[in-house]
C-alpha cells in the first residue's frame, strides 16, 4: 500500500489507508479526517496512511471540467483505488462527488460542515458591483459564471482552473480582475483573510455539498465503516442527503449550473434550490421546510418541481445534451 505520495510510520503498522487528491486543500481535508480518526479511536495519528492519487480532473488544466467530462473527474482514479483494495477509504470535498456512485461504494460519513459561502476576491475592487464594466472574472465553475452573469451581464467570464493557490496567483498576475472561491477551501488554508467579500447565501446559492467533507468506503467493509462512523456528523448527513436527493433528479453534472444548500436547525430544516442559464438570464428558483426526517423527501420534491417549471427544453439547451 506504501507509495511516495502515502505517509505512513510502516507497513505493518498502518491500521487504515486515506486515499486523496495531492492538492493542499485535499491533503488538509485528509489530514482532518485522519485526526478525527485518531482521536476517536485512540490511534496515533502516523498509523493512518494518507495515499495521494493523481486525478484526471488534477491532469486536465486548459478547459473548464463541464468540456472535460465532469467533476467525477476528481474521484474517478480515487474510486479505482477504493475498489482495488489499495486504500480503505477516499476523502472527497462533497461537491467534487458525482451524483451516482459505485454501486459497491458509499458516502459512509460527513464531517461538520465548514462555512458554505462563496467568496469575492479581487485585487481592484471591494465586491462584485464594484468592478467596472467589461471586467473579466475567471472561474472554473458553471454555476458562480452564471450567477455573476445574473448579477453583472457586462462582466466578462474566463475558464481560471487550478488549485486555490494557484488561482489566487493567477489574480495576482491580472490574469482575471476577480474570482470567486469556497469560503471553506480558504478557511481550511488559513487564507480566509484572502476574501474581499463573502456572499450571502441566500444571494449567491452555493454548490451542492460545499463546505462538507465526505468520506466514501466499500459498503462491506464493516471494520473500515465503523471506524468512519465515529467521526461522521448527523447534521452534514442530514443536509447533504437533501442536496444530493435535489441533484439526483436533476442528474446534475457540471454542464447544468445548479445550486442547492441545506440548513439544519434542530428538527427541522430550510432547503433552497435553482437551475440558471449559463449566461444568467433564465433561473427557477424553490425552497422546501420540514422535518429532518424528511430529507431525501424534500430535496427530490424540489428537484420535481424545478424540473416541471422549466421543462425539459431547458435541460436540452443548457446541459450540452
Amino acid at each position: 500500500m506504501q507509495s511516495s505520495g502515502e505517509q505512513s510510520s510502516g507497513q505493518a503498522d498502518v491500521v487504515v489507508t486515506i486515499g486523496t487528491r495531492g492538492s493542499p486543500l485535499a491533503l488538509a481535508q485528509a489530514h482532518e479526517v485522519r485526526n478525527r480518526l485518531a482521536r476517536a479511536h485512540a490511534i496515533d495519528a502516523e498509523r493512518i496512511a494518507i495515499k495521494v492519487i493523481r486525478t484526471s480532473g488534477d491532469a486536465i488544466q486548459d478547459r473548464a471540467l463541464s468540456e472535460a467530462g465532469g467533476k467525477g473527474l476528481f474521484t474517478k482514479e480515487i474510486e479505482e483505488a477504493l475498489l482495488a483494495g489499495s486504500i480503505d477509504l477516499a476523502v472527497h470535498s462533497s461537491k467534487d462527488v458525482p451524483t451516482f456512485l459505485p454501486d459497491a461504494t458509499w458516502l459512509s460519513a460527513f464531517l461538520p460542515r465548514e462555512d458554505p459561502r462563496d467568496a469575492f476576491i479581487s485585487r481592484t475592487a471591494s465586491s462584485l458591483q464594484d468592478l467596472p464594466a467589461g471586467a473579466t472574472v475567471g472561474t472554473a465553475s458553471l454555476r458562480r459564471q452564471a450567477m455573476v452573469l445574473r448579477l453583472r451581464p457586462d462582466l466578462k467570464v474566463s475558464v481560471m482552473r487550478g488549485n486555490v493557490e494557484t488561482r489566487l496567483r493567477k489574480l495576482d498576475s491580472g490574469e482575471a480582475d476577480a474570482t470567486l472561491l469556497a469560503l471553506a477551501g480558504l478557511k481550511r488554508l488559513g487564507l480566509a483573510d484572502k476574501a474581499t467579500r463573502i456572499f450571502e447565501i441566500d444571494e449567491f446559492l452555493p454548490a451542492v455539498g460545499q463546505g462538507a467533507i465526505a468520506i466514501e468506503s466499500r459498503r462491506d467493509d464493516d471494520r473500515t465503516n465503523a471506524l468512519v462512523k465515529g467521526i461522521g456528523n448527523a447534521d452534514a448527513e442530514v443536509a447533504l442527503t437533501a442536496e444530493r436527493s435535489f441533484l439526483a433528479l436533476l442528474d446534475g453534472s457540471c454542464r447544468t449550473p445548479i445550486g442547492g444548500h441545506c440548513r439544519v436547525q434542530g428538527e427541522r430544516i430550510h432547503f433552497s434550490g435553482l437551475i440558471i442559464s449559463p449566461d444568467g438570464r433564465e433561473e427557477y428558483a424553490t425552497t422546501r421546510e420540514g422535518p429532518r426526517s424528511e430529507a431525501a423527501a424534500l430535496g427530490t420534491d424540489a428537484a420535481r418541481e424545478l424540473r416541471e417549471r422549466a421543462g425539459e427544453r431547458f435541460f436540452t439547451l443548457f446541459s450540452g445534451a
